[in-house]
């Protein structure tokens, strides 16, 4: 009997360890386990409802804005073939005093002299504002627009890059606006007054400026880019020689031409797009492809040059209907941040995101890569969008532009995440909605890291 009781006294001691072991277990890791689990199931639901609702947020607002788009007052600029057209057209409005904004690279190159020769004898007179800069700034906007104003003149002509050319529409903004400052305009259709008479003259075949609704300024103080767009922001005439792009540094040939592809990309696989910025792209595309590496290695090819700068408007019409996405984004956080030349940045990162879209651009991509002659119509379209990304990265690597863009800095990347979506979206009808952590591995990937 003691023997019993002595085996039943250590099988409850046994069982009451056990017992301890378990209820330590639950009370000091099993419960906060649960808990933390619970807690994480409920940040991801909430996490991924909030962004659920967000994405039918930005997708209906494009729904109604492609609704939109045939009841817009687009508009494209009147042709001119050269200056002495632009004489000709400003002597029949009666115009006789000007305002030039350019920067002193093309005052340089000789390109100023030759249109204010062209000017000079046609009796218009002109003053000159010279001192843009790459990614122009407010400063650059009020001292311009003082000019016109202290001068009392009566129309602008641009003559430059996508710089001048955002410029001279900025300080035609603020000219007819007094009353509101550049951030006061920042975003879709807060213009809303008619602009001076504004001619664009592109000296590089990328930007597109000359048929766009859009004009991007840096605010110098935050760093930040201000996008405007609004239709009173399309040049009335826009004067397309190629002679004016003929002394273009190839770097620069390389990085507006890729822009100009960019441009063409984004409004072809983007959810806007309609059949003429479909046509639109796709004859951009097709040119690009076609003679960006010629002129790159002959500047002197004068049919090329030709063919670029018509790609480079091919493409801002395009672009103006059917909007960018992600990649311009992206590319206008790295100008204001670091000053990133645009066209660089585009190169850079266009073929990272297209990656980054996956498959619900294959279709898309196979088209125009196969209309662009950059892929065989046997390639599936997975193998053609791979071969298509692939024949970015070449392309940039033969026209020496980096892969990647290392003034990057990764405290500044949730910065520039925030900057990029409060740009994309829900404006830019974008093939797939990015979230915050696909932006950062993004803007990693970028920065080569």
């Amino acid at each position: 009997m003691d023997k019993v009781k002595d085996i039943f006294n250590k099988v409850r001691e046994f069982i009451k360890k056990i017992y301890l072991i378990v209820k330590d277990f639950i009370i000091n890791k099993g419960i906060p386990f649960i808990k933390e689990t619970v807690n994480k199931i409920k940040v991801f639901i909430k996490k991924n409802v909030k962004f659920f609702f967000y994405r039918v947020y930005c997708r209906l607002f494009q729904f109604v804005m492609r609704l939109a788009i045939p009841f817009l007052p687009y508009r494209k600029p009147k042709i001119l073939n050269n200056n002495v057209d632009l004489v000709n057209v400003l002597k029949e409005k009666g115009i006789n005093n000007i305002l030039i904004i350019t920067d002193e690279g093309i005052v340089k190159a000789g390109l100023l002299l030759k249109l204010t020769m062209s000017l000079d004898e046609g009796n218009i007179s002109y003053t000159v504002y010279d001192k843009t800069v790459p990614n122009p700034t407010m400063k650059n906007v009020e001292e311009a627009r003082e000019l016109y104003v202290s001068n009392s003149l009566e129309a602008i002509v641009a003559l430059g890059g996508g710089s001048s050319l955002d410029l001279a529409k900025a300080s035609g903004a603020r000219i007819s606006n007094p009353n509101k400052t550049i951030m006061q305009m920042k975003g879709l259709l807060k213009v809303r007054k008619k602009l001076p008479l504004l001619v664009a003259i592109p000296t590089t075949s990328g930007t597109g400026s000359e048929v766009t609704v859009a004009s991007v300024i840096t605010n110098e103080f935050t760093h930040h880019k201000c996008v405007i767009n609004d239709f009173s922001l399309i040049p009335q005439y826009a004067v397309l020689d190629y002679a004016n792009t003929i002394n273009l540094p190839p770097f620069i040939t390389a990085t507006t031409g890729m822009d100009a592809f960019t441009h063409a990309i984004e409004a072809y696989i983007g959810n806007s797009r309609t059949f003429e910025t479909k046509k639109m792209s796709i004859v951009a595309s097709k040119l690009i492809a076609k003679n960006l590496k010629k002129v790159n290695k002959n500047p002197k090819d004068f049919e090329a040059r030709n063919n670029m700068l018509y790609a480079s408007y091919y493409a801002g019409v395009a672009f103006t209907k059917a909007y960018v996405g992600y990649v311009h984004a992206i590319s206008h956080t790295l100008g204001g941040k670091y000053n990133i030349p645009h066209g660089l940045a585009n190169a850079v990162v266009l073929p990272i995101v297209l990656e980054e879209y996956g498959e619900c651009i294959y279709k898309k991509v196979k088209k125009i890569a196969f209309e662009s002659l950059i892929v065989s119509y046997k390639d599936s379209e997975e193998e053609a969008t791979k071969k298509f990304i692939k024949w970015i990265y070449n392309t940039n690597k033969e026209l020496n532009i980096p892969k990647y863009i290392k003034e990057i800095k990764e405290e500044d990347i949730d910065e520039l995440v925030d900057l990029a979506i409060k740009e994309a979206n829900p404006l830019y009808p974008v093939p797939k909605i990015f979230n915050k952590e696909d932006l950062r591995r993004i803007y990693l990937r970028i920065r080569g890291t």
